[in-house]
């Protein structure tokens, strides 16, 4: 009898409760879009029609959030920049990225345990963990991507082999910056 993998339908199960929290949202009527509507600086909320007492409080403005600044694709996003624990889908590219220039300067090398994290700070060291195996290694992010809706990592050749997900091409996995990553960015 041929046992099946949990990857696969791990990463259905992620793809599904995405696309029904999307879709309630849209269902209750609510915008789903990237970009935030223009809206008034201070809104005044009138008071509820109700007896005047000496104990009500009075109503005070509502602010309403500063619109986001338009990000361009490859930058990375300055509020994210401070991730320490993240789970989401891995990916990982090989063949026709070798000998590239990555984000860093540095020449692509698929041998080498590196990967491409769109906010994280260029040549921070980070712990992955295949959440559907429990391999874990330590690479170092050298690149920006990745660039499809839904994945948080690209990694290596190598790296997609030491986690056991270069035949899949898709993992669930846990990114954590490494302590000691955190105390330079600090220092910094």
């Amino acid at each position: 009898m041929h046992a099946r993998r949990p990857g696969f339908w791990v990463y259905w199960v992620a793809v599904i409760s995405l696309t029904g929290m999307i879709g309630s949202s849209v269902a209750a009527g609510e915008k789903v879009s990237p970009k935030p509507e223009t809206t008034a600086t201070n809104v005044v909320v009138p008071a509820p029609a109700v007896p005047a007492v000496a104990s009500t409080p009075a109503i005070a403005p509502v602010q309403a959030p500063a619109p986001l600044a338009e990000q361009q694709p490859g930058e990375p996003d300055p509020a994210a920049s401070k991730v320490v624990d993240q789970v989401g889908i891995a990916s990982w590219y090989g063949n026709q990225h070798q000998g590239r220039l990555t984000a860093s300067g540095e020449r692509f090398d698929q041998g080498k345990l590196t990967a491409a994290h769109r906010t994280l700070p260029l040549d921070t060291k980070v712990k992955v963990t295949n959440l559907e195996n429990g391999k874990t290694i330590e690479v170092k992010v050298n690149d920006r991507g990745p660039y499809i809706p839904g994945r948080v990592l690209d990694l290596s050749t190598q790296a997609a082999k030491m986690l056991g997900m270069e035949k899949e091409g898709l993992a669930l996995v846990r990114i954590e910056v490494l302590p000691d990553q955190l105390a330079s960015a600090a220092v910094n």
